[in-house]
């Protein structure tokens, strides 16, 4: 049986996990999603244009002639992000247009909407971790897409934990930073059909489930940042042999990141696919046409894109004198953090002596009185004796 919609709209407001391979447009990495938050009240919006093209040779069997034909992967979305608070960040994705290897697309596509639970740690300490919950809503109406994650049309969920590292723990985007992903989808399309064959080879019999794990590094400049990952899928439980996208995969994904103001930056990314080509599917030959010979995914993927900060507008009026302030007094906040926490440390370090002091003593005093106990029991030995000899003899 299917969860109903709503059922994760409840899980959205009360667990916390991730999900699908869409672009990230939080804090970290375009694949790769950071452990922080965005700040409190602040909303950015991104929008990005994935592409992928091949000329692909093909062979007419009616003709009996060599054939050259163009096919093109393009994906286009937007995705908002606002901070919710301390420790909340809420993400909604609607993919605008999709591919679906027709003249017309498909718009819209599905739709993600996201709760991240993160920023936790001290906050002098170069370690975040958090939480990442997302859910993918079918807006659209077709799915199971050649070269696309695979989807069955059914509403899904997962989650993931989130690691980041930061050599400065105060502004840990203007510094070298380190992310891990690792999380669990579950597709929820048991009974589904994935195309209008209806074979053995389309029913889904049982819950397709998959992992996703995600690996990068951020060296951030004064107007460039500069970013690698790693990211891919391993199917705990596969579709059936019908499913367009049933193979593990892993990516590898440059990025370069232009900042030229506070409020905007512009990116452009290369993903290259490490993983084999390999193909596990069955597909009806009318809808696959001429792409049969084609791996699921893409060898290659560009990402074009751009985000923007929405609020708070005083962003727009803020100077640069401004932000050195402000930074300023959080460094002279987490000096004085430091110290005060290095203080009690110290205090714990000295009463910790001192009960080890108290411990030695204890066990010198515990030693003494073994000694006279046994020098007592020797005492008493020899009075015995000496009573003993002292009686008359019978």
């Amino acid at each position: 049986m299917k969860l109903k919609p709503m059922v994760f709209v409840l899980m959205l407001l009360l667990i916390e996990a991730s999900g699908a391979d869409v672009i990230n447009g939080s804090k970290g990495l375009p694949h790769t999603k950071a452990a922080w938050v965005t700040e409190t009240g602040k909303l950015t919006l991104l929008a990005n244009t994935r592409f992928w093209g091949k000329v692909h040779q093909v062979k007419s069997e009616r003709l009996d002639l060599p054939l050259a034909i163009t096919v093109w992967d393009v994906q286009g979305l937007f995705t908002l992000n606002y901070g919710l608070g301390k420790h909340f960040e809420l993400n909604i994705t609607p993919i605008i247009y999709q591919d679906d290897q027709t003249d017309a697309g498909l718009v819209p596509y599905d739709t993600f909407i996201g709760l991240k639970v993160g920023s936790f740690g001290s906050r002098t300490s170069s370690l975040a971790y958090g939480m990442h919950l997302q859910a993918r809503f079918p807006t659209s109406k077709k799915h199971n897409i050649l070269f696309e994650p695979y989807s069955a049309g059914t509403t899904e969920f997962g989650f993931t934990g989130l690691l980041s590292y930061a050599t400065d723990p105060l502004y840990p985007e203007d510094a070298f930073n380190l992310h891990a992903n690792v999380g669990y989808h579950n597709h929820n399309d048991v009974g589904e059909f994935l195309n209008k064959t209806r074979t053995k080879y389309s029913q889904v019999l049982y819950q397709s489930q998959h992992l996703h794990y995600a690996m990068g590094f951020n060296i951030p400049t004064e107007s460039f940042d500069y970013g690698v990952e790693w990211y891919g899928i391993a199917w705990l439980q596969r579709p059936p042999l019908a499913a367009e996208s049933r193979e593990n995969y892993l990516y590898m994904n440059t990025v370069i990141t232009y900042k030229p103001y506070r409020w905007f930056r512009f990116f452009v990314s290369g993903e290259i696919r490490l993983s084999a080509d390999k193909d596990k599917t069955v597909p009806p030959l009318k809808e696959r046409a001429y792409l049969t010979d084609l791996p699921n995914y893409n060898s290659w993927r560009i990402n074009v894109g751009s985000q923007f900060t929405l609020l708070p507008i005083s962003v727009f009026r803020t100077s640069e004198r401004d932000i050195l302030i402000q930074r300023a007094e959080s460094r002279r906040e987490l000096f004085e953090q430091i110290i005060r926490e290095r203080r009690e440390t110290e205090s714990a370090e000295e009463e910790l002596e001192r009960i080890r002091e108290e411990r030695r003593k204890a066990e010198r005093e515990l030693e003494r009185l073994r000694k006279i106990l046994e020098g007592q029991n020797t005492q008493k030995q020899d009075l015995e004796d000496m009573r003993r000899q002292l009686e008359p003899k019978k």
